[in-house]
């Protein structure tokens, strides 16, 4: 899958790839990236288109990704020690909707190009179920990353997520735009118990949560 797929097949998920993963009890899964791909976006076939279909093929709509603050890893974060120390957050991000997987196109002129960004209330619901259940093992705090201001498909999680936490009374919500989380995920991480967010949001929130 990925580089090394499309070097040997021109495909980076081959039909077969996908049939073992289908009868398999579980998947391990490594980086598929290759410089000679990262350095041009502009290539037909890349790695991600791979990554992309698996997702969508196998329906993996949650994406949990941990983080926590080690004492004996500190050292290695660029942050300040008593910023970081007994943060324990975990990321809730929803993998098969949004941006990633919406139309896109590009005029004919090439002047211009479109990435349509599309939720169902469907899509939605099933990731926040999950969300709050973790919450409830944890700290009991779902916080919601959106840009509610902006954009009617955030508009249409807060709407949703909101909905859905009236059946964890034991779960406290809280909301913040893309912007402020990005601030605040630095400023003070140890605020945060579960981080409920789209595609996208969730895509570049957790990489920057990383670095902690």
């Amino acid at each position: 899958m990925g580089a090394c797929a499309i070097d040997e097949t021109g495909n980076p998920l081959p039909d077969e790839t996908i049939e073992i993963c289908k009868v398999s009890d579980a998947i391990l899964f490594g980086a598929i990236g290759e410089l000679k791909y990262d350095n041009d976006p502009s290539l037909r076939i890349r790695p991600e288109q791979g990554l992309l279909r698996l997702r969508k093929e196998l329906d993996l709509f949650c994406n949990i990704r941990p983080v926590k603050a080690y004492d004996k890893l500190i050292k290695n974060s660029p942050l300040k020690k008593e910023i970081i120390r007994g943060t324990d957050i975990c990321i809730y991000r929803e993998l098969t909707g949004g941006i990633y997987f919406g139309k896109k196109e590009t005029s004919k002129d090439g002047k211009s190009a479109f990435d349509g960004c599309s939720y169902s209330v469907e899509e939605i619901s099933r990731v926040t179920h999950l969300a709050f259940k973790a919450a409830q093992n944890r700290n009991k705090k779902v916080t919601l990353i959106d840009k509610a201001n902006v954009l009617e498909t955030s508009r249409l999680w807060r709407k949703t997520v909101t909905g859905i936490a009236k059946e964890y009374k034991d779960v406290a919500l809280k909301f913040l735009f893309v912007d402020n989380a990005a601030m605040q995920i630095i400023l003070n991480p140890k605020q945060f118990d579960v981080l409920l967010t789209e595609n996208l949001f969730g895509d570049i929130i957790s990489d920057e949560a990383s670095v902690i």
